[in-house]
């Protein structure tokens, strides 16, 4: 019997750069999936959702796609063991946690990673992290059919206490930057509205970037994506042609030069240069990449006025979810409250917020 717990996660910044072989900067976070797992004697796998107060026993010999959601992800992640030819045994497993729904703090990479953490310890299958990584990924792209890229799971296994991950995802190599931002801490505020447009606007997101990747390729054959691809040749090659589109690319190669420029601000604890490249990044979101809304832009607005926050920006896939803030230590509950008043005053809404201190990726308790 084991009990494994793995982190859900925040980014400072690197915003739809992952699925662009771009650069990333996330970090673990104290809100977690819990798994509670013991071994039977059959091949059966009953699952219990604490939350959804729901059951759904599976035979091994058997599997496939569930219509029960929240079971793809454990479900695709015994798949990926079993296609790699590495045994998994009948188990019972609760499923718990605390990490909210929809904020975009990634509880799904959350649940696959402490599934492929647990069934590697179980079953004695020896694979590092980063290759459980890759199984929760796979098993998203071919359970839930979510096209993600590799970050969520990859912060969600690898985190370090007090560390970001700078994580490049055309080569998948990393390195941590100690994540220390004296006089301030991070507050994030949840906007609770999640805009229809989320899903069908990432997939026209990515297909605009891989139209601008195939016109700079008809010039320079060598470049394989954004990351390749300087503003000067999406000038060439891509701004006559559409103007959207480039706009789109734009973002993307501006967004990875500023996840270089944050992550040597944190290296240097200048907090005050960091919040500028967080507060120029949401701008850029919200208006070349067209993926922020009107809550997003009114709490980041709000941010930019108080004096007593250094950044912020939208964080994640975008048209709702969460504001990251680096706000002065001490200020954060005063600045959350103002903003609840004027959010719900503005929207009808409630605001919820939550303090994250950066902690260690999956383990077991």
């Amino acid at each position: 019997d084991m009990v494994v717990r793995s982190p859900g996660r925040i980014n400072l910044i690197g915003e739809h750069t992952d699925y662009n072989k771009g650069l990333v900067l996330p970090a673990a976070i104290n809100r977690y999936v819990y798994l509670g797992l013991g071994e039977r004697e059959d091949d059966q796998v009953f699952l219990y959702a604490e939350k959804y107060k729901e059951r759904l026993q599976v035979d091994l010999g058997a599997l496939e796609r569930s219509r029960t959601h929240w079971a793809n992800y454990i479900l695709g992640v015994i798949a990926q063991f079993k296609n790699k030819g590495h045994s998994v045994g009948g188990l019972n497993i609760c499923i718990m946690g605390d990490i909210p729904d929809g904020a975009g703090l990634s509880s799904s990479a959350a649940l696959e990673c402490a599934t492929a953490y647990a069934i590697n310890a179980l079953f004695n299958h020896q694979l590092v992290r980063k290759e459980l990584a890759f199984i929760g990924q796979r098993a998203e792209h071919e359970y839930v059919g979510v096209n993600c890229g590799i970050m969520d799971q990859f912060s969600s296994i690898l985190g370090k206490k007090d560390q970001a991950i700078l994580l490049d995802c055309k080569t998948i190599t990393y390195n941590y930057v100690p994540l220390e931002t004296p006089g301030y801490e991070i507050l994030l505020l949840d906007t609770g509205v999640k805009h229809a447009l989320a899903s069908s606007a990432y997939n026209d997101r990515q297909a605009s970037c891989q139209q601008g990747v195939s016109w700079v390729e008809e010039r320079y054959p060598q470049v394989d994506s954004l990351r390749d691809i300087s503003l000067a040749q999406l000038r060439e090659c891509v701004y006559e042609k559409d103007h959207a589109i480039y706009q789109k690319c734009k973002y993307v190669v501006q967004e990875n030069l500023r996840v270089e420029r944050a992550a040597a601000a944190l290296k240097n604890r200048d907090v005050k240069s960091l919040g500028d490249i967080l507060f120029t990044a949401h701008w850029a979101l919200s208006k070349e990449y067209e993926v922020s809304c009107r809550e997003l832009d009114f709490l980041v607005g709000f941010a930019e006025d108080s004096p007593k926050v250094a950044g912020s920006r939208m964080m994640g896939g975008g048209f709702g979810g969460c504001t990251i803030n680096l706000v002065e230590s001490g200020c954060a509950e005063e600045f959350a409250r103002e903003a609840a008043a004027l959010y719900e005053k503005e929207f009808n809404r409630e605001l919820t917020s939550m303090q994250v201190e950066i902690v260690d990726g999956t383990e077991i308790i």
